[in-house]
């Protein structure tokens, strides 16, 4: 958390290393997150090949990139959930199959942004 009066680049490097700890704990502790790290190191090659534009490849890249935010997100929500309590209640429940539902959403528009620039490539009008 930022220390009050930390501002400029001093609060710009302390975000930065923040953000890097919020990166190597979610590589350690959430399969999901190493999963789509993987799919991502798999795609970014395949993304540069596919695109035939500057345009079609950030398309690319930046769906597997939305699919990454947003299963951070849902990390996050599904940390808060369980730090507020373990036992059972309908809106921790809630809050946390609506997290999934948005991870699931990004890797659907994501595979949607896929199909239609490869049915352009190879098979479309």
């Amino acid at each position: 958390m930022a220390q009050p009066g930390n501002t400029g680049f001093r609060r710009i490097v302390n975000a930065t290393f923040y953000s890097l700890a919020g990166l190597r704990w979610a590589w350690r502790t959430e399969a999901a997150f190493r999963q789509e790290c993987v799919a991502l190191v798999i795609l970014l090659p395949v993304a540069v090949w596919l695109g035939r534009t500057a345009v079609e490849r950030a398309l690319l890249v930046g769906s597997c990139l939305g699919v990454l935010i947003v299963e951070l997100l849902n990390t996050a929500v599904e940390s808060v959930v369980d730090r507020v309590g373990t036992d059972h209640n309908e809106l921790s429940g809630r809050a946390k199959d609506l997290g999934s539902a948005a991870v699931f959403t990004s890797i659907a528009a994501a595979a949607l942004v896929w199909a239609l620039i490869a049915w352009e490539r190879f098979g479309g009008a």
